[in-house]
């Protein structure tokens, strides 16, 4: 896996600097201009990668380690879908996940505080999912919580701002709680569940909760945190409320590489196996019909306009981002995925000119398959 070598995917990208060149300058560009100092990418068209890449260098000082192909990054949002919406579709599939319960039936006390609104009996799984439960989007609840059981019972506690099924609001407080209920409901943890189930399944070697310390030098930092932890941020996770958690928590926390998330994207390409059934794929990645305008799918995100994903991807495609500066986009129509993880947070979250790098990367990636005729 660290050559580059992915299980089930053909690879065929020695002509990757031709083919993707236009990209590649995208890319070296944004390092010159210190949108982030490093960037990993992979490729996949119709069961191949087409491109394997890392550029720039762990930070912007000279004698940084030079990212490759095998290094890791922080994930961030990308947990969402890669760890805690997978382990509630295997749930769901097995008929364990009832996605119309109410988060109470499993989680009672969610129900309980504040001020016993009626409102939170509606809040179900399917709109944990599709961040339409009326959870606020976030709060820092890492300020006034040293233990994970006083964060998760700050997050069961946050006042609903909506009602229920209203309208769609990302929220990670939501997928904190979700995160929470699927442990209850598997009676396992979201990172022993995950890495039996999916990531060893799939053979992501370097996919995980809290890398071990022996391979710290293959990770990417992610930020130099002055305010909350006092030290530079590499092989922990940078999302503070998951910090406080331990590493694991069903909106953030999750490693991994461009490899092992292009062998990820390639089983979701084909239907799901050899985890998922295809009618579960497309239930939880095709986008949902309410609230109105809502570009959701179930833990899933889907392109909108203007997208993060460009301006060719499908309908039928679905993704995520990743607020380190990761992303994930599949299209089953053109049988395509592209990944593109950075560390955009380093040394600090003030630069935000991923946002229009990554639409710019995307066309030129698909632009590039284009002009080669390999979409015919």
């Amino acid at each position: 896996m660290i050559n580059g070598e992915i299980p089930s995917l053909g690879c065929d990208f020695e002509r990757q600097e031709e083919v993707f060149g236009a990209a590649f300058a995208i890319l070296r560009n944004a390092i010159s201009d210190q949108a982030f100092p490093a960037a990993s990418i992979a490729v996949t068209h119709r069961s191949r990668v087409v491109a394997l890449k890392g550029f720039g260098h762990f930070t912007y000082e000279a004698d940084s380690p030079i990212v490759n192909g095998s290094v890791l990054f922080d994930l961030a949002s990308l947990t969402k879908v890669v760890a805690t919406t997978s382990m509630a579709m295997l749930l769901y599939q097995r008929g364990l996940l009832d996605l119309d319960a109410p988060v109470a039936s499993l989680v009672p006390e969610f129900v309980l505080q504040p001020a016993r609104d009626s409102r939170r009996k509606g809040v179900t799984f399917h709109t944990l999912l599709a961040h339409s439960s009326g959870l606020p989007a976030y709060g820092k609840l890492f300020m006034h919580n040293r233990t994970r059981d006083e964060l998760l019972h700050s997050a069961l506690t946050m006042p609903l701002v909506a009602d229920p099924g209203s309208h769609a609001e990302y929220s990670d407080i939501g997928f904190i709680i979700l995160g929470m209920a699927l442990e209850r409901l598997a009676a396992e943890s979201l990172d022993s569940f995950c890495q039996r189930e999916i990531f060893a399944s799939l053979g992501l070697i370097d996919t995980g909760f809290n890398p071990p310390r022996a391979i710290r030098e293959r990770i990417a930092p992610s930020a130099d945190d002055r305010t909350f932890r006092q030290r530079v941020i590499q092989g922990e996770v940078q999302d503070e409320n998951a910090s406080v958690m331990g590493g694991v928590a069903g909106h953030a926390g999750l490693f991994s590489t461009a490899v092992d998330l292009a062998q990820f994207a390639e089983m979701m390409l084909r239907g799901g196996a050899p985890i998922f059934r295809e009618q579960t794929v497309c239930r939880f990645s095709c986008r949902e019909t309410a609230p109105s305008g809502t570009s959701r799918a179930l833990g899933w995100d889907t392109p909108a306009e203007p997208s993060q994903s460009g301006k060719y991807f499908s309908s039928s495609s679905f993704g995520h981002l990743g607020y380190t500066g990761t992303s994930l986009w599949i299209d089953p129509t053109r049988q395509m995925s592209v990944t593109l993880l950075t560390n955009r947070t380093w040394p600090d979250c003030s630069n935000h000119a991923i946002k229009e790098i990554r639409p710019r990367f995307h066309n030129a990636v698909v632009e590039g398959l284009q002009a080669q005729r390999w979409e015919k």
